[in-house]
């Protein structure tokens, strides 16, 4: 008699075997086999039993991550707020692995990533750190009752304080123009904009320690942007369209007329005459970004709706537009680049919401609803502790193509 432990948590008839017996143990199944039955077993049949399982035991886990709202549509449970924001807590603080993306000058630069960034040390690198801070912030912000309130207030304490962020303000102003460019600017504004009318004691303080910072990457915005002759189209963290979209949305909430208004004359710049993204091209095998849906995601943001709907069907036709709806597949999510893809999921997904106000015909808003979804279940239930490569940022995207809509 063979036995084999495997991590599930259901009883399930593989195969229509009546030699294999299952017997559920707290997380884990045990899983009997008599010697004939092993016998007669070929490699398809212990892909189920084998592979199948994890992977069900996976999405388990994340489906109670998720719910349907009164409107059928998806949303962050408590649980997955509570697993995501541990995430976070986990990493914001843990200052190794880390990436620092530094050109040196000399040896005097050299230094630990705490004295470097104080405020954005974890998370192996500056923008995962800063976007696991917005994220902590926004679930704090919806789940106020969170078990792990507390102690998101106290590391959040610790790490936005005014003096840390003066220092990270020093690093910005010694350091090559074109550090975190753009993906990093972009993050930093969307965590400005959610501090930014927040009525709440902690946040009104976080938001005024992080105003210097905030400041010298709007101005690093309005520096560079009317020297970008081209856009950079690439689904990694360059990517100028996901990297105008949060800054856009930030001008817009802190009232920044003449930021808002640059922002969107370099869009339609670059990508006003744009037709037939090459769709059928994603993703690219690191990408972590949808580069045709966030210059769409963009450009609703930009344009009159009725201006943004003829652009739209001329920048993705239907047929285009369909191939879009197939979730990425990640082979290896211990690979640091191979789990990018999930990030294309997750980046589809929230680009996806933010299109369906202009999309008028029924059917056609039902088709992308549900291939939004189908991204979200592809990525959000295996956004677990086991492989810290996605860990350090998965999380943030998930919470953000949760909220989007």
């Amino acid at each position: 008699m063979l036995r084999i432990a495997m991590p599930i948590k259901s009883s399930i008839n593989f195969c229509n075997l009546a030699p294999i017996e299952f017997q559920s143990l707290h997380e884990f199944m045990i899983i009997k086999v008599d010697d004939n039955s092993y016998k007669q077993m070929r490699f398809q049949i212990l892909l189920f039993c084998f592979v199948l399982p994890v992977s069900l035991y996976a999405q388990e886990q994340g489906n109670s991550y998720l719910s349907k709202d009164e409107k059928g549509w998806l949303q962050l449970t408590e649980a997955g707020a509570s697993h995501f924001a541990n995430l976070a807590l986990s990493c914001i603080q843990k200052e190794y692995p880390n990436k620092l993306n530094q050109v040196l000058k000399d040896e005097r630069e050299i230094k630990n990533p705490k004295k470097l960034h104080p405020a954005f040390y974890g998370c192996f690198d500056w923008h995962s750190s800063v976007h696991g801070h917005w994220m902590l912030i926004r679930l704090l912000k919806s789940f106020p009752d969170l078990p792990e309130a507390k102690e998101i207030r106290r590391l959040l304490n610790e790490n936005l304080s005014e003096s840390n962020i003066k220092e990270e303000v020093v690093y910005f102003e010694a350091a090559s123009k074109s550090w975190e460019r753009m993906y990093g600017w972009s993050w930093l504004m969307k965590l400005s904009e959610e501090l930014y009318d927040w009525n709440d004691r902690d946040g009104k303080q976080w938001k005024r320690n992080l105003q210097p910072l905030t400041d010298a990457i709007v101005q690093r915005y309005m520096d560079f942007l009317p020297k970008q002759t081209y856009p950079v189209r690439t689904g990694v963290h360059p990517n100028t369209a996901f990297g105008l979209s949060f800054a856009l949305d930030y001008a817009k909430k802190a009232g920044r007329t003449d930021f808002t208004m640059l922002i969107e004359s370099r869009a339609r710049d670059y990508y006003l005459e744009d037709e037939d993204c090459p769709a059928d091209w994603e993703p690219s095998g690191e990408d972590f970004l949808s580069a045709c849906l966030e210059e769409a995601n963009l450009m609703s943001r930009v344009l009159s709706k009725d201006d943004f709907t003829k652009w739209f069907r001329k920048f993705l036709p239907k047929q285009k537009l369909k191939t879009l709806g197939r979730p990425a597949e990640v082979s290896d999510r211990s690979d640091p680049k191979l789990v990018h893809l999930d990030g294309v999921n997750l980046s589809r997904a929230w680009s996806i919401y933010g299109l369906l106000p202009y999309v008028k015909k029924r059917k056609l808003r039902k088709l992308l609803l549900e291939a939004a979804e189908k991204h979200l279940n592809a990525t959000v239930p295996y956004i677990a502790s086991e492989h810290y490569e996605g860990t350090h940022w998965l999380a943030s995207f998930a919470v953000y193509a949760l909220v989007a809509r």
